[in-house]
């Protein structure tokens, strides 16, 4: 990886962390689906990079996010357990040829239905490992279920716009 590259990536994970923490802190739909949109930061690191710098990344960027939103390492809980699956659920869902080591999964490089299938079980999982922290014994196991199951929804399609809007483009596509 070039220095150019490391640089966006590192400008990327500063800008959707800083997004969240000012401007997603409080949005929610009907009072049951959030948005995480700084795990997309996470979910579109190289393919190549090694599970431990992920994990310092995800643990990294989820105690910022936990530090401006007074959630005592919640976030910082879910986004390292996210990363720790992340390598495993890419080789389950690796396509007969496997990856390119260079690529990134990211909408722009595999598609919607693939990015769909990467992003929604690892941002499932974050819900799940948050809303449980977050909600132990009030809200019950349903609960939790519901609130992971449409922030997970409003997350990958936020997710996915975002990549639509700003990311560029590769060659051919229209």
């Amino acid at each position: 990886m070039n220095i150019r590259k490391l640089l966006s990536y590192l400008m990327m994970i500063i800008f959707l962390g800083v997004v969240q923490i000012l401007f997603l802190k409080n949005l929610a739909l009907f009072g049951v689906a959030f948005v995480f949109i700084y795990l997309l930061s996470v979910l579109i690191l190289p393919i190549s990079l090694k599970t431990s710098p992920l994990l310092i990344i995800a643990f990294g960027l989820g105690l910022m996010v936990d530090v401006f939103y007074e959630t005592i390492g919640m976030h910082a809980a879910a986004a390292t357990l996210m990363a720790f699956v992340r390598p495993l659920w890419l080789r389950a869902i690796s396509p007969t040829g496997g990856y390119v080591d260079s690529e990134e999964p990211s909408l722009n490089e595999m598609g919607l239905v693939w990015f769909l299938s990467y992003s929604f079980p690892l941002v499932f999982i974050y819900s799940l490992v948050f809303f449980a922290a977050d909600q132990w014994g009030t809200s019950g196991f349903f609960g939790v279920v519901n609130k992971s199951f449409f922030s997970s929804i409003f997350t990958c399609l936020l997710a996915i716009l975002v990549q639509l809007l700003f990311f560029k483009r590769r060659r051919g596509i229209q």
